[in-house]
């Protein structure tokens, strides 16, 4: 198993934090979320990483759209192991409710299913507007949250919390930006 505190490139900095990494990207502009969301998840595919976006309101090829234009030959199927684009409903309450509890165990299982079939690692990026569809256990977000920064410890994982600034309140923002050890 790799070593949990390799360096990793994030793809748009020359920053390149250890692992597990724990992102937090808010914007107010689609074109930087476009910019950054396909520079760290090229990053990743370019490192031999099992990638996912987890989209609330972006279009799958769209997402598709912005690894192309980071210059990947993304000749991968739209789903698969090394690359998928998933529905936040498929991906964050595929129960009808938000459990962090579960979603971590899911994300656990997932980690062990890549490392079995050869990635160094996984790494994620999420949306995180189905937050304000008044899902049940939404509110348990900052758990989730938290969990995020103990639960990948022993594994090579790195995920991007994507908050849009013009539809999420200064609180929340400032609650959710107080458990990201890395901030963009």
């Amino acid at each position: 198993m790799i070593s949990p505190t390799r360096q990793v490139d994030i793809g748009f900095t020359g920053a390149r934090p250890s692992t597990p990494g724990h992102i937090c990207l808010i914007y107010s502009s689609d074109d930087v979320r476009d910019k950054v969301a396909g520079a760290y998840m090229t990053a990743g595919l370019q490192r031999g990483e099992s990638v996912r976006y987890l989209t609330d309101s972006t279009d799958p090829e769209r997402v598709r759209e912005w690894l192309i234009n980071t210059g990947l030959a993304l000749d991968v199927p739209a789903k698969s192991d090394a690359f998928a684009v998933i529905q936040s409903e498929d991906a964050y309450y595929p129960q009808g409710y938000f459990d962090p509890v579960e979603m971590i165990e899911r994300l656990k299982a997932r980690y062990k299913k890549t490392a079995e079939a050869g990635y160094i690692g996984t790494r994620s990026c999420g949306e995180m507007g189905w937050l304000l569809k008044g899902i049940p256990g939404s509110d348990r977000i900052l758990e989730y949250e938290a969990l995020l920064n103990t639960a990948f410890h022993p594994f090579p994982h790195s995920g991007m919390c994507q908050y849009d600034a013009r539809r999420f309140d200064g609180a929340t923002l400032f609650k959710v930006l107080q458990l990201h050890p890395q901030i963009i």
